[in-house]
């Protein structure tokens, strides 16, 4: 058979062999190399790829790490800012206080100052002699009662103080004494010492050789003083029982007699018939 024959199967499929061209061992060789050229271009898209994914993570990454930084350093900042608003609120605040506190003191040291100079008595040219005798006028009457003329005299007498006359009167013109009270006090001192009848009890208080009150400052002390004159009647009664034997009728006497204690009749007769005569 001369010339070519046509493939009694068709057309050569594809990759096959040409047997008019190739032998065998070529065509294997050339098949060899064909799917290594595809291999190595696929693994070339792959390790493009994979570099994309890599770098677009990294950048994604630092993108994000800036933004956690950024806030993290407003975060700090606004921290910080508010801290020393704190700061500055609270040392303001302190300071306020501590002026407020030394404004205080140093108000208080004034007022003070101010009190101890009124404190110092002024030099009024009264000599210590005159203050002298008013201290004594003052401790006289913590002590016990007095008339006015009473004071003056303890004050002046020899048997006293023997202040000068002039030394007792600025003690008598300045001491601070309610004359009336001093009357009161006096005659509710004989009634706790004694027995007194009302006129007794004035007469006593109003005597120069008693308590020298006037007879308005006496008279108060008799009708304001706490008493009961039948119950001091009995009193005078029983005492003269005691000292001396004694009819009814001399006791009457005695108790009514204006040399005596002055009770009024009625009186005296109730106290003679209560010690039993």
């Amino acid at each position: 058979m001369t010339g070519s024959q046509p493939n009694p199967y068709g057309q050569t499929p594809q990759g096959s062999p040409d047997p008019q061209t190739q032998s065998y061992g070529e065509y294997n060789a050339s098949v060899a190399e064909k799917p290594n050229k595809k291999k190595r271009s696929f693994l070339k898209w792959g390790v493009g790829a994979v570099a994309a994914i890599v770098l677009f993570n990294a950048f994604a990454g630092n993108d994000d790490d800036d933004a956690v930084t950024t806030a993290d350093s407003d975060d700090n900042d606004s921290v910080i800012a508010e801290a020393e608003a704190d700061a500055d609120t609270n040392s303001g605040a302190e300071f306020a206080s501590l002026e407020d506190s030394d404004s205080d003191s140093v108000s208080g040291t004034d007022e003070a100052n101010e009190a101890a100079i009124d404190a110092v008595p002024a030099d009024d040219g009264v000599s210590t002699e005159f203050k002298n005798a008013l201290r004594s006028a003052e401790n006289y009457l913590d002590f016990s009662s007095f008339s006015y003329q009473g004071l003056y005299d303890q004050l002046t007498s020899e048997y006293g103080e023997a202040y000068p006359a002039e030394a007792a009167q600025y003690a008598m013109d300045n001491v601070a004494v309610d004359w009336n009270q001093e009357a009161l006090e006096s005659a509710e001192n004989y009634l706790e010492f004694s027995h007194f009848s009302y006129a007794g009890l004035y007469k006593q208080l109003t005597s120069e050789y008693g308590e020298e009150f006037t007879a308005e400052q006496a008279q108060y002390a008799v009708d304001t003083v706490d008493a009961d004159w039948n119950a001091e009647a009995i009193e005078a009664a029983e005492s003269y029982q005691e000292l001396m034997p004694m009819s009814g009728t001399e006791l009457l006497n005695q108790l009514t007699s204006e040399y005596g204690e002055q009770f009024t009749q009625e009186q005296a007769q109730q106290a003679v018939a209560a010690v039993g005569l």
